[in-house]
Formats: structure tokens, C-alpha cells, sequence
């Protein structure tokens, strides 16, 4: 585990946390602007100092009463903002720059092993200045991880990028905790992001941690800001069961039932992550007939909360473990009668595969 506690004042805001990690996979820290995102980052990075602060990662600590290990010590990589390359320097010189600051029996990274990951191999002779956004910061995070870090933080890395440079670089983000071990904080205000990339979700407001979990348990509570969003929904790991090439589709089986969505180039078994949103999921108190919605799973409401003076939300127990989010008219749920405990049926409209 990584154990954080930082304590930090300024003269209009208090960062005070107090959290435990998990050593692998993408943590995100999620929450509006001034929530104090980057702040708890640059205390973890030892950029900023906090007098009452403690930090653990694995078994060694990076700061804890009166050691603290300056941020040059700290076996860690940091992508910024901006790629902030060496204008100077090709591609390939400035993915050496990071390696080199690593003795070599200490390197558990390879050159060629992260020219491949982030795809830079037709980029490696280029100048900075003649690379898109998302290449630039392709090579950004390809340096850091050549220091061969313990730790990997981000953030917001995608913010600086137009929507082609974000969809360019998100692939390549997912891959990194999928063929390194190497655990990432990752800093993001865009709800999106974080539901495709993170392993596991910190949610801040104000300085202090509101919520810490996994995406499938964080996402899909009405008590929290996301519930609120636009774009709330659900994120459900499923295996891939069955490819139907006359249709083209596939079928992702869970515990709570089975999704059919377009055709997915994954070998059967696979693991995939599913994005289902709340305004896609209708409810039948029956079990529908005749209809042209294929995802129809069988749920019981967990929980009602108004949204505004005409929808509700509803969050629905699907297969025990798994939530699913839906948000309908009051009307809807008057006439229907549903409350908390009722047996549904969610019709789920679209679904989209995010990882």
C-alpha cells in the first residue's frame, strides 16, 4: 500500500488527508478545480512540504516526523501539463535524459520496452518541434518512466491536449498499468477520463477526501458530486463471452448478466471495462416483449434521490456486487410505483466499450 497523510495550510485553503493506496494501477484523483488535486500530488512528489505529513510507498517512507526525502531522491517520474521536452534534443535523446539520471543495475525499465509501449519508434529521430500535442507527451511520459520509477504521477496530462490529442493518447495511457507494474496517481477533473482509466478513485472537495474506492462502488453513489453530472454512469468489468460474426457483436458476461455490444477485436476470456450511462438505462416493472433493446437486465433499486424538480436517480443492485445507475422523469416513478427494494427491469439503450 501507499499511506498518505498531508496536512498543509494556506492563507484561503487546507489540504488535509489522510489515505491509504493501493500499490498497483491507476489511482485518480477526481474533483473540481481548487479541490486540491495537484496540491496533495506535489506533497506526494515532496515538491511542497507539509509539517504534519507522512508518506509510505511500499515499504519505504519518503516522509514521516523530521526525515523527509527531497523530491531528487524520491524514486519517482512526474508528467506534467505540458510535455515540456528539450527543444533541443530528438526524441530519442530526450527519452535518454531520463535514463541516464538511473544508475544501470538500477534500471528495471528498457529503451525499446517503452518506445513500443507509447508507440514512438517512427518518432525517435523527430525534434519536439515538429511533433503533435499527444506526441509530445507521449515522449513526456516514456522519459519518466525511464527513470524506472516507484512511482508515477500525472497531472492532468490530457488537459493541455485539443479532443483528436486526447482520443491519440488515451490508449497508450491504458496500457501502462496493463504491461507495467509500476502504480500511477493520476490528477483529472474530466469524469470520462476517469472512468476509463482508474483502478481506483479519490474524490476531493475542498482540500478533503470524500470518497476513496473502486470506480464501480465511487461512480454509482447518489451521496457524491458525479451522481449529478451529465455524463454519470456505471463502469462494469466483463469478460468477453462470445463473438456473434453474423451480427457483429459481441457478448461481455458478468455477475449480473450478460451486455452485447458492437463487435470487439478481444480474445474470448479477455477482461474489458463497459461504460454504461444513467441516461441510457430505462425501467420496466415487467419483463419487457417485443422490444428493440437487447440489454435488458434484471435489478432491484438500492436507493431513489431526486435530481432537480423533474428527474430522479436511481441506483440499482444488479447480480449482488454490481451497481447500475438510470435517471428518469418523477413522473416516471410515479406512475410506475417504484421504490426502494422493487424488483426492475433496466433496458439499457447503449453501452460503450472504454477499455
Amino acid at each position: 500500500m501507499i499511506a498518505a497523510r498531508f496536512k498543509l495550510a494556506y492563507t484561503a485553503f487546507v489540504l488535509d488527508v489522510d489515505l491509504e493506496l493501493p500499490a498497483r494501477g491507476v489511482t485518480a484523483l477526481f474533483g473540481p478545480s481548487g479541490s486540491g488535486k495537484t496540491t496533495l500530488l506535489r506533497c506526494i512528489a515532496g515538491l511542497e512540504r507539509a509539517t504534519d505529513g507522512l508518506l509510505r510507498v511500499h515499504d519505504e517512507v519518503w516522509q514521516g516526523g523530521a526525515d523527509f526525502l527531497p523530491t531528487h531522491r524520491r524514486p519517482l517520474g512526474y508528467v506534467f501539463q505540458e510535455a515540456s521536452l528539450f527543444p533541443h534534443l530528438s526524441v530519442r535523446r530526450n527519452l535518454e535524459y531520463g535514463m541516464r539520471r538511473i544508475p544501470s543495475v538500477e534500471r528495471k525499465v528498457q529503451p525499446e520496452q517503452v518506445v513500443e509501449l507509447m508507440g514512438l519508434s517512427r518518432l525517435i529521430e523527430r525534434d519536439p518541434a515538429h511533433l503533435s500535442g499527444g506526441e509530445r507527451q507521449r515522449v513526456a511520459i516514456g522519459r519518466a518512466l525511464l527513470t524506472s520509477p516507484r512511482l508515477l504521477l500525472m497531472d492532468e496530462p490530457l488537459s493541455a491536449l485539443d479532443v483528436a490529442g486526447r482520443q491519440e493518447i488515451l490508449p497508450y495511457l491504458e496500457r501502462l498499468h496493463g504491461e507495467l507494474g509500476t502504480p500511477v496517481i493520476y490528477v483529472s477533473h474530466t469524469l470520462d477520463e476517469v472512468a476509463r482509466l482508474a483502478d481506483h478513485v479519490v474524490m476531493l472537495e475542498q482540500g478533503r477526501v470524500i470518497a476513496s474506492g473502486a470506480p464501480g462502488e465511487i461512480l454509482t453513489r447518489l451521496d457524491l458530486p458525479t451522481a449529478h453530472l451529465d455524463n454519470a454512469g456505471a463502469v462494469i468489468e466483463a469478460a468477453v463471452a462470445v463473438h456473434d460474426e453474423a451480427y457483429h457483436l459481441t457478448r461481455l458476461d458478468f455477475s449480473g448478466g450478460c451486455l452485447w455490444v458492437s463487435k470487439v477485436e478481444r480474445e474470448v476470456g479477455s477482461v474489458v471495462r463497459a461504460r454504461v450511462l444513467a441516461r441510457d438505462v430505462s425501467i420496466a416493472t415487467v419483463a419487457p416483449q417485443g422490444s428493440s433493446i437487447i440489454n435488458i437486465l434484471a435489478a432491484r433499486i438500492a436507493e431513489i434521490q431526486d435530481e432537480g424538480l423533474d428527474r430522479v436517480n436511481l441506483r440499482l443492485a444488479v447480480g449482488g456486487k454490481h451497481m447500475l445507475l438510470s435517471r428518469i422523469t418523477r413522473r416516471s416513478r410515479d406512475q410506475l410505483g417504484l421504490a426502494v427494494g422493487a424488483g426492475v427491469f433496466a433496458q439499457v439503450k447503449s453501452v460503450a466499450l472504454i477499455a
